[in-house]
């Protein structure tokens, strides 16, 4: 028996029952999933062709992502594996086009087979004891042509975070991964973009395009105390968001990815 409220997964991956609320609190009731939500808003649509096509949302969360796609005439089916995340999720979107399916990742292809036009797959390979296995799930989940919203946690952007807070041996020792126990929320497995991009051509995906999530924010000293200071800080995030050599430095990186080839659908 463990004293963790969120024990990894028999795969080794971190799933969140028992930290729904801490969750929704500690990211989506602060200034950093507001910032978080923002950008996504006026990202998604430069960076995604979208036309109304069936979206695939894996490890769907809270069902912000869901909302967001429904609202804009996706009908989307939203797979998550916490069973008490996808309860809140079926809450808050109640009476939305959505379908909602209990499962962790691996279980795409006998869960939810493809191929599908449009998948997204927000913060979720960072809790993922292999996710360069997972990347290749969602390839193989995609038509021809499809997209792939993928945003992963930042490691690079981790290191710096404990430099600047005095963590100077963690980050020398290169120990920024978390252990996925007890409450705390720092990801197993965070991602470079290096390994985006060489795990994303070894799949047949493409990189066509990618942002930084939240480049200024978290490294503040002080978060923005006033609704002017928010907005400020919010077109400093949009004006640098794409620009080199700041969106390297994101929390999180947010890639359109789009399956440029047919191999994989012809041999599975």
């Amino acid at each position: 028996m463990t004293d963790s409220p969120s024990p990894l997964s028999p795969a080794g991956d971190r799933h969140f029952d028992g930290l729904a609320d801490k969750f929704a609190d500690s990211l989506y009731g602060a200034s950093r999933g507001e910032l978080r939500l923002a950008l996504l808003d006026r990202l998604l649509p430069e960076l995604l062709d979208l036309d109304g096509q069936p979206l695939l949302d894996v490890g769907g969360g809270l069902g912000q992502l869901a909302a967001w796609f429904a609202a804009r005439g996706h009908a989307v089916t939203l797979v998550e594996p916490s069973g008490e995340m996808l309860a809140r999720a079926r809450e808050a979107l109640a009476g939305q086009p959505v379908t909602f399916i209990e499962a962790p990742l691996q279980a795409l292809a006998e869960r939810t087979p493809g191929p599908w036009p449009l998948i997204a797959c927000h913060a979720v390979l960072e809790w993922l004891a292999d996710p360069r296995a997972a990347l290749a799930t969602l390839a193989g989940q995609l038509a021809p042509g499809g997209q792939l919203s993928l945003m992963v946690f930042n490691r690079d952007a981790l290191r710096l975070s404990n430099v600047v807070k005095g963590n100077l041996e963690k980050a020398l020792a290169d120990r920024l991964e978390g252990q996925g126990r007890r409450r705390r929320l720092t990801p197993i497995s965070p991602l470079t973009h290096a390994q985006i991009a060489a795990w994303s051509a070894e799949c047949g995906l493409e990189i066509q395009a990618v942002a930084g999530i939240r480049v200024f924010h978290d490294y503040l000293r002080q978060p923005p105390a006033s609704e002017a200071e928010r907005d400020r800080l919010f077109e400093l995030e949009w004006r640098y968001c794409r620009a080199e050599p700041h969106w390297r430095l994101g929390r999180y990186l947010l890639y359109t990815l789009v399956r440029c080839d047919t191999s994989l659908s012809e041999t599975t």
